[in-house]
């Protein structure tokens, strides 16, 4: 049975996009792959447990510097594991892992999976830029959710031949639970738009908000669901713009509030405004349920996953009259709506499935490990 050890700063029950993809690969592939997963600890002690049948190690942490962990004992664990692995699969951008890998010894396969470019932290990614160009040399492969990750990206783009697309997989609880929402839409009185996120900067919400004061059919709402740094002030936004009465600001909820927010919704809105969105998982997750989708036309995965003028609109970044222009006409026509929305669970059913997903990256570690 191959060895296959995943690096990534960080583990469940820590949450984020890149952590719900290791933990996806890692359970999807236990059965019949010898499969670890090497983390930061939150905290400086170190730790191995099994999380639903995974073997995970913490490694103790001195510091955080930006949004990286920083740990003298995960440089020596991941030495240690590089000892007998089949397959290193590193999880970027994460500057620690390329360097744990750079002085691990190693001389096995590498898998990486780009999730997305150093878009913040430009003075991290000076010093970066050179182990960050090693790593992606010694790589035998990339995996990547999209095409437009490899596009507009000027790092990636030179190792496009080394580049696999793998797209991510829908959590199977949406899906299933999405079915029976998606061949019987709601019916609101008032068309309900929807936004999941954490309230930061490139999530653009504050030009959602400009937006939805726009449009021209005020019988509508919008409900934000998400907690972040940036929450007090878009109440106060909402306030200012006379729309407060019909925006709703739920803080984080739960995964089964979360799932009845996108059931009871009529369009979802993720209205992106940098390349830190490289994907948008909860598009796709929104789309299981026949929601039409409207996003942003970054130079990243975003507009990839819903398509413009199939499972949706797609409207430049900080574009609050072209945003609120989409909104209008999805809350004008009901039928475009349902169009859209059965064309989106359409495509989940095509492209995004979980197993799909772990099957693909589970030949690609086959395939590295020289097996047909």
């Amino acid at each position: 049975m191959r060895r296959i050890v995943q690096l990534n700063k960080y583990y469940a029950p820590h949450t984020g996009g890149v952590e719900t993809v290791v933990q996806n690969i890692a359970e999807g592939l236990k059965d019949s792959t010898a499969m670890q997963v090497l983390v930061c600890a939150p905290d400086a002690k170190t730790r191995e447990d099994t999380v639903n049948g995974v073997a995970v190690r913490r490694s103790g942490r001195l510091c955080e510097v930006g949004p990286m962990p920083v740990s003298l004992r995960y440089l020596q664990d991941v030495r240690r594991a590089a000892k007998t692995a089949d397959v290193l699969h590193l999880h970027m951008p994460f500057p620690w892992g390329d360097l744990a890998l750079r002085l691990s010894g190693y001389k096995g396969k590498v898998a990486l999976w780009w999730h997305s470019d150093v878009v913040r932290q430009q003075r991290l990614l000076k010093l970066y830029m050179p182990l960050m160009r090693w790593t992606l040399e010694r790589a035998d492969v990339i995996a990547v959710a999209t095409q437009g990750h490899i596009d507009g990206s000027a790092f990636l783009k030179p190792y496009e031949s080394k580049c696999r697309i793998i797209p991510f997989g829908v959590d199977e609880a949406y899906y299933a639970a999405g079915a029976p929402v998606a061949a019987h839409p709601p019916v609101n009185e008032k068309t309900d738009f929807l936004f999941i996120g954490r309230m930061v900067y490139y999530k653009g919400c504050d030009v959602l908000l400009d937006a939805f004061a726009r449009m021209r059919e005020k019988n509508c709402t919008l409900t934000m669901v998400g907690d972040g740094v940036l929450l007090e002030g878009l109440r106060a936004q909402a306030l200012q713009l006379g729309v407060a009465d019909r925006v709703t600001f739920t803080g984080a909820v739960s995964k089964e509030e979360l799932m009845r927010r996108i059931a009871a919704c009529d369009v979802f809105v993720l209205p992106s405004v940098a390349r830190s969105e490289a994907f948008g998982l909860v598009q796709i997750e929104t789309m299981a349920y026949g929601k039409p989708v409207i996003n942003t036309d970054l130079p990243s995965g975003v507009p990839y996953v819903s398509l413009d003028g199939v499972t949706g609109l797609t409207v430049p970044p900080e574009d609050a009259s072209a945003l609120a222009a989409a909104m209008d006409k999805l809350a004008g026509d009901a039928q475009l709506r349902l169009s859209y929305g059965k064309a989106a669970r359409e495509r989940v059913e095509r492209e995004y499935r979980m197993e799909t997903m772990v099957a693909r990256v589970g030949a690609l570690y086959a395939a590295l490990c020289g097996e047909k």
